[in-house]
C-alpha cells in the first residue's frame, strides 16, 4: 500500500469524473447524437463508477470490524490495541499503470481477478503482539477469506521494512446481490508505520546523490533494527507490567 496511491475517501469518484470529463471533451469534437452519447456514459462511466464503490464498500466492512473488535478488547482488557485506522483506494492512473505492467486485458473484470491491493486498510497498533491477535481474530471471522499472507515483522525485507500484510475476500451486500471484494490488509506498529513513512519518501525522492543515497539507505536499516528492538522491549514492559508472559496475554 504505497503512500503515493492514497486518496482520501472524498475523491474516490474523481477518476470516473475525471474518465466522464475526457468523454464530454471527446463528443465536443466529433459529432455524437444525445443518445448515443447516453449509450456511451451508461456503458463506460456507470461501471466505473459501480467498480470504485464496491472497493469503497469493502474498505467500509473490514474498517468497521476492526473497530467492533478494538471495542470489545477494551472492555475485556481495559486497553485499546488499535491506535488508528487509515484506508484508501488506487487511483485510476495507478491502476492503469498495474494492468500495463502486468500485460493485463483492459476490461474491470480483469482488474478484479488479477490486481490484488486496489482497496487498502492499514491497521496501526502501539505491540507488536496486538498486531498477531487482531490478525487471527479477523481471519477466524466466518466471510473473511484469506488469499495470501506476507509476514515482513519476523522476515523483513532487506531495506528494514516490517509489517504483516494480508490479502482477504469480505462480502458486500447490494441491492440484488452479494459480491466477493478483495482488500489488503496492513497491520504494523507505530514505530513500523513511523519508519515506512519515512522510508517511502526517500524512496521518491529523486535529488539525492546516489553516494548519498547509499549512506542514507544503510541508516534507514540500521533504524529499522533499532525500531524493532525498541517494539520488544516495549512489549516486555508491558508484559511486566500485566504480570503475564506474551504467550498468555489474551
Amino acid at each position: 500500500m504505497k503512500e503515493n496511491n492514497i486518496v482520501n475517501s472524498e475523491d474516490i469518484k474523481q477518476s470516473a469524473d475525471k474518465m466522464a470529463k475526457e468523454l464530454v471533451r471527446i463528443s465536443e469534437s466529433m459529432e455524437f447524437d444525445e443518445e448515443a452519447l447516453l449509450d456511451m456514459v451508461q456503458e463506460t462511466i456507470i461501471p466505473v463508477e459501480q467498480f470504485f464503490a464496491n472497493y469503497t464498500c469493502a474498505i467500509m466492512e473490514i474498517e468497521t470490524k476492526f473497530k467492533v473488535l478494538n471495542e470489545q478488547f477494551s472492555l475485556i482488557y481495559d486497553g485499546n490495541p488499535i491506535e488508528s485506522i487509515k484506508s484508501r483506494i488506487k487511483d485510476y492512473d495507478s491502476i492503469i499503470r498495474k494492468i500495463i505492467k502486468k500485460n493485463l486485458p483492459r476490461t474491470l473484470e480483469a482488474i478484479e481477478e488479477n490486481i490484488n491491493d486496489i482497496a487498502g486498510v492499514r491497521v496501526i497498533c502501539s505491540f507488536e503482539e496486538d498486531i498477531y491477535r487482531l490478525a487471527r481474530c479477523l481471519l477466524q471471522q466466518d466471510d473473511i477469506t484469506l488469499i495470501s499472507k506476507k509476514d515482513y515483522i519476523r522476515n523483513p525485507k532487506p531495506s528494514g521494512y516490517r509489517s504483516l500484510h494480508l490479502i482477504v475476500s469480505v462480502p458486500i451486500f447490494l441491492e440484488n446481490e452479494k459480491k466477493d471484494v478483495k482488500v489488503e490488509v496492513q497491520l504494523r506498529t507505530i514505530a513500523m508505520d513511523f519508519w515506512a513513512s519515512l522510508e517511502h519518501k526517500l524512496k521518491y525522492k529523486k535529488d539525492i546523490a546516489p553516494e548519498k543515497l547509499e549512506v542514507l539507505t544503510k541508516e534507514l536499516v540500521d533504524c529499522a533494527n533499532v525500531s524493532a528492538s525498541l517494539d520488544s522491549r516495549m512489549q516486555n514492559i508491558r508484559n511486566i507490567i500485566l504480570g503475564k508472559s506474551a504467550d498468555n496475554y489474551y
